[in-house]
């Protein structure tokens, strides 16, 4: 009989790095229920503070999703007031996204996540660093 040592929840990449998504999108969930987010909005929310105007194609580059999953999020995102979606004056194809100064506003009321954040993980400062250059460089080497 076979022994399937491959097919052993332990040796699979996939099992821990979904477990660990999931239990930290459960934690970050009541930080940002107090912001009227979802984590999807949230993502959507940080790149927008960075960038303040990004084509809806840009934006699904920098946080990896399809228009699919995005374009319910920006339509939530429009109704509350937080961004504006227009199509481009150059290219009618290309929908352009800007922050509006409500979705400003939210960026003071969101700066304590990712403090608070921090103290729902029991782990080094040393190690979560090792963790994040890990993680960036799997997504840069087997995501793109």
């Amino acid at each position: 009989m076979a022994d399937y040592e491959q097919l052993r929840l332990n040796n699979q990449l996939c099992f821990p790095l979904y477990v660990c998504a999931k239990e930290v999108v459960r934690k970050y969930k009541p930080l940002l229920d107090e912001l009227d987010l979802t984590y999807t909005q949230y993502i959507t929310m940080m790149a927008m503070w960075e960038h303040e105007q990004l084509s809806a194609k840009e934006l699904g580059a920098i946080l990896y999703l399809d228009s699919g999953t995005l374009t319910p999020v920006l339509k939530t995102l429009e109704k509350k007031g937080f961004v504006v979606r227009q199509r481009s004056k150059d290219d009618e194809r290309s929908l352009i996204l800007s922050l509006t100064p409500s979705g400003k506003n939210l960026q003071d009321k969101a700066a304590s996540v990712p403090e608070a954040m921090m103290k729902c993980i029991d782990m080094s400062l040393d190690d979560l660093h090792t963790l994040h250059k890990l993680l960036h460089k799997f997504m840069d080497t087997s995501l793109k």
